[in-house]
């Protein structure tokens, strides 16, 4: 028979409620963590108007303004993600970020960055007059997976300080409700959604938003939630606005690029001429 000691058996409970009290570091969340998780509650609040103002409407027939309100409005909200994930990045290298504050980031960002634009094309699919659904459906799928492999690709494959590989996610959610709210006939809207589906997943190389870049981002999404009220309240200019902002985004996603493409060229020739150079110099 075994005796067990009341006192060593009072001692052990306490223990055990001690390490109970105690939370594993893992599960701590720091201030980054919690700009994060903001990040994940617009895309989700996104998805939300976009059903409830838009979708629901069209499908009961009862359309009103209120679907231009609710379509800016769940941009905003993808903007105002866009700004959470700015500031994220910045709180975590001025302070710090719990041992999970990577996968958080990575899937707020699938939220808001990946099914909250590709809901907002099946929704554009199903409600604009000359889209077609399926179509429109496969474009959305080609712009979720596009998010869903880069950020996979970003957690595994190690790029040089200050750049990514590929079209960030959020302006990539960015460039696609931008196509997508400048009303473009149907086929051009879906070959530009999956063109910037496709910059996503390249190899080109786009420059991280930091120091004056960042303020520019900064400036930028704030100044494309400023149109986005003028369209939403019909105000004096307010189309046109709209359509000034999101050409100028669309201008932005193809011009990059090709800014890359030149640097990447120009270094590629001037490493050529500095080795036909340093081999002349070793001829006698």
């Amino acid at each position: 028979m075994t005796v067990i000691d009341p006192e060593t058996q009072a001692s052990d409970w306490v223990a055990e409620d001690d390490d109970a009290e105690e939370m594993p570091l893992s599960l701590r969340l720091s201030i980054a963590d919690t700009l994060t998780l903001g990040n994940a509650t617009c895309g989700f609040m996104a998805v939300y108007f976009t059903t409830t103002g838009i979708l629901i409407p069209h499908l009961s027939g009862d359309e009103s303004g209120m679907a231009r309100n609710s379509a800016a409005t769940a941009v905003i909200l993808m903007l105002c993600a866009a700004v959470f994930d700015l500031f994220d990045g910045l709180v975590a290298r001025k302070l710090r970020s719990s041992p999970m504050g990577a996968e958080l980031d990575n899937l707020s960002d699938l939220i808001s960055f990946g099914l909250a634009p590709a809901y907002f094309v099946l929704v554009y699919g199903m409600v604009a007059s000359d889209a077609h659904e399926r179509v429109a459906a496969v474009g959305a799928i080609v712009v979720l997976l596009a998010v869903v492999l880069r950020l996979a690709r970003f957690s595994c494959v190690t790029v040089k300080d200050g750049t990514f590989q590929g079209m960030p996610s959020p302006f990539g959610a960015l460039t696609v409700v931008s196509i997508v709210l400048l009303e473009l006939p149907f086929e051009a809207t879906l070959l530009a959604v999956v063109g910037t589906a496709w910059l996503m997943v390249s190899r080109v190389e786009y420059p991280k938003p930091r120091g004056i870049l960042a303020v520019a981002m900064l400036g930028w999404i704030v100044s494309a939630m400023g149109m986005l009220a003028a369209w939403a309240f019909d105000a004096p200019g307010g189309q046109v606005l709209l359509q000034m902002g999101c050409a100028l985004q669309i201008v932005m996603a193809a011009t990059i690029p090709l800014f890359a493409t030149a640097r990447r060229v120009n270094t590629f020739r001037d490493n050529r001429r500095e080795s036909r150079e340093a081999r002349a110099a070793q001829l006698p």
